[in-house]
């Protein structure tokens, strides 16, 4: 198709509320990739290990493992930016809780209250885009959604090293919420009119979605994915500096276009899946691949240049799956009334892999060394890569 042809539908696209929502979706992000940059002033004022460094990051999605059909249900009942705003409401609360904690401790509990506000924006972000974008342009709005993790934690690994004090740091990201928040209530229309549903429609939809197949098996390979993206970001710094040698700016500025790359995945598979691709295929091999780049990556087997270069490679190829995963969600869930509930059950999934994949390489690189990661990625990926040959989204149940 021509881009003429195209024309009537990215002017009826509400592109200007899209780019609010990822900028709230990248707002939340740098929420994430904060922790780790800043892993080295926590270590020194804190006196941290890699293993406590870790559970910073993993804490964080703790509330997703249970609350993504949830949050689901509730934008379904609340309306979506509603939702949208008190997420970022409650990240700049944990935020300003974080940056004035007297320890560890707080410290630890403040990031599970912006995991909160996380879990409640990505499951809210897709529902508006839902919402608002017309049905040729949804792959494209959602693959420019899945953007904003590795934009946000890209650009918390550019900014972070520029503070001297990671208080500071958590405060700016406080700053950057309360802007979000705005923009939110400005830009975005409020949903329709909803209809009021009783607690126990509420159960049985939550039931039809766990029950349906597909999006469970989405669900599966976003954990997957998230352990394994997270095993190697949590600590990415950290490994350029110890591994490399290099300065904590150049180590932020390295895992920032690392990070970074992710977005071309996100775009590229956005592209392959408005042209047909197969989302299975897209799927399968980029796990393989992060995979394979993961055993480099970790067993230390080839020079900093190779090994930096298979980084890039890890984030970009792997970009093209919460891209696919993103946008399948709607396709499979069991109606069009149950796509939030859809969405919120495959955020949970990814909220379980970003518990796991820090605590559980953090904890294996602080007894065994940083080749122990290999195996767990390996692994992670050949199995999420199985998965994937199930999916098939090629015909839309909402009808």
């Amino acid at each position: 198709m021509t881009i003429a042809a195209y024309a009537p539908a990215l002017r009826d696209t509400r592109w200007s509320v899209v780019s609010v929502v990822v900028g709230a979706g990248i707002v939340t992000a740098i929420q994430v990739g904060k922790a780790a940059i800043a892993t080295p002033l926590l270590q020194a004022d804190l006196g941290l290990d890699l293993a406590a460094a870790g559970w910073l990051t993993g804490i964080f999605a703790v509330l997703g493992l249970v609350g993504g059909i949830p949050a689901g249900t509730l934008v379904a009942r609340a309306g979506d930016r509603r939702i949208l705003v008190l997420g970022l409401a409650s990240v700049a609360l944990g935020a300003i809780t974080g940056a004035t904690a007297p320890g560890y401790t707080v410290l630890l509990a403040s990031r599970v209250l912006e995991g909160f506000g996380f879990l409640l924006v990505t499951v809210a972000g897709p529902a508006i885009l839902n919402r608002v974008v017309r049905d040729g342009q949804r792959d494209i709005a959602l693959a420019l959604w899945s953007c904003f993790m590795p934009a946000g934690m890209a650009l918390a690994m550019i900014v972070g090293p520029l503070f001297g004090d990671w208080r500071m740091l958590w405060w700016a990201s406080a700053g950057l919420a309360a802007a979000a928040i705005m923009a939110g209530l400005t830009m975005i229309p409020a949903a329709p009119a909803r209809i009021a549903v009783s607690w126990r429609r509420t159960v049985s939809d939550a039931m039809r979605v766990l029950t349906s197949g597909g999006p469970v098996l989405l669900a599966v390979c976003f954990a997957f994915y998230s352990l394994i993206f997270f095993a190697l970001f949590s600590f990415l710094p950290v490994l350029l500096m110890e591994q490399m040698k290099i300065a904590h700016g150049t180590a932020g500025l390295l895992g920032a276009l690392t990070t970074g790359a992710n977005i071309i995945g996100n775009l590229g598979a956005g592209y392959l899946l408005a042209r047909g691709a197969s989302r299975s295929s897209i799927l399968f091999g980029a796990y393989l691949i992060m995979g394979l780049a993961g055993l480099g990556i970790f067993s230390q087997a080839f020079g900093h240049m190779p090994t930096f270069l298979l980084c890039l490679l890890f984030s970009s190829v792997g970009g093209m799956i919460p891209a696919t995963l993103i946008s399948s969600a709607p396709l499979l869930a069991p109606s069009a009334a149950l796509a939030s509930v859809a969405i919120g059950l495959v955020m949970q999934g990814s909220n379980l892999g970003q518990v796991i994949g820090p605590v559980a390489v953090g904890g294996a690189i602080e007894t065994f060394g940083w080749t122990a990661a290999a195996g767990i990625v390996a692994i992670a990926a050949l199995i999420a890569a199985a998965v994937a040959v199930f999916i098939r989204s090629d015909h839309n149940p909402t009808g």
